[in-house]
């Protein structure tokens, strides 16, 4: 099998007869399953049968499951509209970070596959291209940059994967405790917290709170 990622590998096997698929029809499959069904059902069987065909027809196209992983993740990021950079790089990180949260509500699957096995094909350098052409003129250093795009990306999986199970029993009993815990008399700062907090949540407090990240990894003030 080749190390090589799947961009750099030929679209199909050279052998065998010729090609019926694409792997863009391939990775549309896997992300409407995965939509419709979660990651979990992505397996080279269940996205055959999308396809109307057999799993040994895929191997012809992708080596494996996490090939189709990575497919699907980068037309992901080819879901992104790039504006013209305004000339205030937190407002235009943190308007393609909503951008992204936006995506990632279309597709729940995809914090999971952003925070444990992120990747970059050919949209995602389009959009890292995209990034650092905001910081075009930055003082912060190359390096920096970069761990600023790989930190934006993991704050909005991490939002997003916290939305997606906010409603979930374990949270519930998690919010109940912490509540009891500032309750008790001995976390007044907790306590303080949880009264500032009371009362109906702001609907969308997610362009804010991720502007400050931003704010804080390029080193100004929001």
């Amino acid at each position: 099998m080749s190390d090589e990622v799947i961009w750099v590998r030929p679209e199909h096997s050279a052998v065998g007869r010729p090609a019926e698929r694409s792997r863009a029809e391939i990775t549309a499959a896997a992300i409407a399953l995965a939509d419709r069904d979660g990651l979990e059902a992505v397996s080279m069987r269940r996205v055959a049968a999308e396809l109307g065909t057999g799993a040994a027809s895929l191997y012809r196209y992708v080596a494996n499951r996490d090939d189709i992983l990575d497919l699907m993740a980068d037309a992901t990021a080819a879901e992104y509209v790039f504006e013209p950079p305004s000339g205030d790089p937190v407002a235009d990180l943190t308007a393609l970070g909503v951008q992204g949260l936006a995506i990632m509500r279309r597709h729940p699957w995809l914090p999971e596959l952003v925070m444990t096995r992120a990747s970059l094909g050919p949209a995602g350098a389009d959009l890292l291209e995209r990034f650092l052409s905001v910081l075009d003129g930055h003082p912060l250093a190359a390096t920096a940059k970069l761990e600023a795009f790989a930190m934006l990306n993991a704050a909005v999986a991490m939002y997003a994967h916290h939305e997606a199970h906010a409603d979930s029993d374990y949270v519930r009993r998690q919010a109940a405790y912490l509540a009891r815990v500032a309750a008790d008399g001995s976390h007044p700062m907790l306590a303080a917290a949880f009264a500032a907090t009371a009362g109906p949540a702001d609907a969308d407090r997610f362009p804010a709170l991720l502007s400050r990240i931003v704010a804080g990894m390029l080193g100004s003030s929001a």
